[in-house]
């Protein structure tokens, strides 16, 4: 068996001319890649894991009749240490945050969120509500959304399909889950649930915000004394 050289990535190393029928310059990430996205794209297990009636259409799309064995994706898992992808399918309470990050950072390396229906993408028609969360993207990140309220099983299965498009043009080279720095990687803090959500990475915005709204205050006080001392005074 014979390969050119064509297509080096390394212009600067020269290939004798009676060896280049027979040696191939590459760059092993261009080998490996391939392999690695094609192991991982065709075996994702998604989590047991429903919040609301975008749970039953992600049950019909499990079922014989759409065939997720074609994509590899049929094992279920009940338990996150085995899966691969977190499919928020419903509305995101407050109450459920907690649990949801928690589930997540159970998940091992690589791990994929799938935001499924409008409830979990932006509140849906609960967005005004006092317990509804808008978007599971404001404390996790999501690699794909489906529309729909809710989407079927056909717009699911276009989804995992997407996500297996993302697969394909990862790199070992520049994978979050290698790379310590990368914001993506690691655990997710668990927000607190008191009187309100508390999301733990935003209390520097929380504590500077409380204290210019306490200083407003303080100043809205002392004009009010100054305007109230000043008729008498006169």
């Amino acid at each position: 068996m014979t390969t050119s050289n064509t297509g080096a990535v390394a212009p600067d190393i020269t290939v004798p001319e009676e060896l280049s029928n027979n040696v191939v310059i590459t760059n092993i990430a261009k080998l490996l890649d391939p392999a690695y996205n094609w192991a991982r794209r065709n075996s994702i297990w998604p989590m047991v894991f429903g919040l609301a009636c975008c749970a039953i259409e992600m049950i019909c799309t499990a079922s014989s009749r759409y065939d997720l064995a074609r994509f590899g994706m049929e094992v279920f898992r009940a338990t996150p240490r085995q899966s691969d992808l977190m499919i928020i399918s419903g509305t995101v309470t407050k109450k459920m945050v907690p649990t949801i990050v928690r589930l997540y950072n159970q998940m091992p390396e690589p791990r994929y969120v799938m935001s499924m229906g409008a409830c979990a993408s932006g509140g849906g028609p609960f967005k005004e509500g006092y317990n509804v969360v808008d978007g599971i993207d404001k404390f996790l990140p999501v690699d794909v959304y489906v529309p729909g309220c809710p989407p079927t099983p056909q717009a699911l299965i276009n989804g995992l399909i997407a996500l297996q498009e993302k697969i394909d043009q990862q790199s070992i080279a520049t994978a979050p889950w290698y790379r310590k720095d990368d914001p993506t990687a690691g655990l997710v803090p668990i927000p607190v649930l008191g009187p309100d959500l508390v999301d733990l990475r935003q209390l520097d915005t929380i504590r500077r915000e409380a204290a210019r709204s306490l200083a407003e205050q303080e100043k809205q006080r002392k004009e009010a004394e100054e305007t109230a001392v000043s008729p008498e005074a006169a």
